[in-house]
């Protein structure tokens, strides 16, 4: 069994883990944490959406927060654009890569965006165009490549489906993401075969949520294939994995330390991870979602 001899590493916390919390998060604090992740050696971060604040309140402060980070050389700074409008915009934060999104579940399209798969990958083609025409990378986020809230399970066939619509359009490499992380390993890696014909193994990112506590079993069940790109949030940010409709992100401190702890390098300074992670929970008045960071915190009280 070859596993990877390193990972690269996607923190979506300040985007994807902070759009669901009711709570305002101020710019100064998403900005605060997007230093601290560099500082802890994250080399790609997903900052935040250009999306409608109409949709996604949290998210009203996007070109402040992008225009206020400290970039750091060799850091990887993306955002989403749902649409031309939010691209314009965002564009003007220069952006280093860009992500669109689609979902492999018909069902799932439908009730997030209105419009059927293809519709939704022939929105996203100008904005595709335009980015890599501006030098901004694409990258394309898969949904529900494993199960869906409303279909149940989503067969590999579509997973495949959307794969080669992606990359119809110029989706340099793409997610396949368990998005209620409902997946088990066989599942997980049956959707990364379905995604190989189209994007190779080095262009295929996990993004894998712990909403039933296997998001671990299915990232080594991806790299066991060879996918050394992965997606995770700190502090499990994305909401409780036992509350209805919670998205449960996979730790970034979990990943970290099971990579580490198989001799995989990521680059990534642990302790310094767990404070990120205590600094954006202690702002939200709660323990971090990660076993690990709470076992560290623990250690370091005794």
């Amino acid at each position: 069994m070859s596993l990877p001899s390193r990972v690269q590493l996607i923190d979506v916390g300040p985007r994807d883990g902070l759009q669901n919390e009711k709570q305002p998060v101020p710019a100064a604090v998403k900005i605060e944490l997007v230093h601290r992740l560099q500082a802890a050696g994250l080399t790609e971060i997903e900052v935040t959406s250009f999306v409608s604040p109409k949709w996604v309140p949290q998210m009203a402060d996007n070109a402040e927060v992008m225009n206020g980070i400290q970039r750091q050389a060799g850091v990887r700074y993306s955002v989403l654009t749902p649409n031309a409008q939010g691209f314009e915009a965002a564009s003007k934060t220069r952006p280093d890569e860009i992500v669109v999104f689609g979902a492999a579940s018909e069902a799932f399209s439908h009730k997030n965006i209105n419009c059927s798969i293809a519709e939704s990958i022939e929105r996203f083609a100008p904005v595709v165009q335009a980015a890599l025409a501006a030098g901004i990378a694409v990258r394309g986020a898969m949904s529900c490549t494993v199960a869906c809230p409303y279909e149940g399970e989503v067969a590999p066939e579509r997973v495949a489906y959307l794969a080669g619509l992606m990359k119809q359009i110029g989706v340099q490499r793409v997610d396949v993401a368990d998005t209620i992380g409902a997946g088990t390993p066989l599942k997980v890696q049956k959707a990364i075969e379905a995604t190989l014909p189209y994007f190779d193994v080095d262009h295929i990112c996990g993004h894998f949520h712990d909403t039933y506590g296997q998001a671990l079993a299915n990232t080594l069940a991806a790299l066991q294939m060879g996918v050394w790109n992965f997606q995770s949030s700190v502090a499990g940010l994305g909401g409780c994995p036992y509350a209805k409709g919670a998205t449960g992100n996979v730790s970034t401190e979990d990943v970290v330390y099971m990579l580490h702890g198989m001799g995989i390098d990521t680059g990534i300074d642990l302790d310094k991870l767990v404070d990120a992670g205590a600094f954006i929970s202690g702002f939200l008045g709660r323990q971090p979602n990660s076993n690990v960071a709470k076992a560290i915190l623990n250690k370091r009280l005794g």
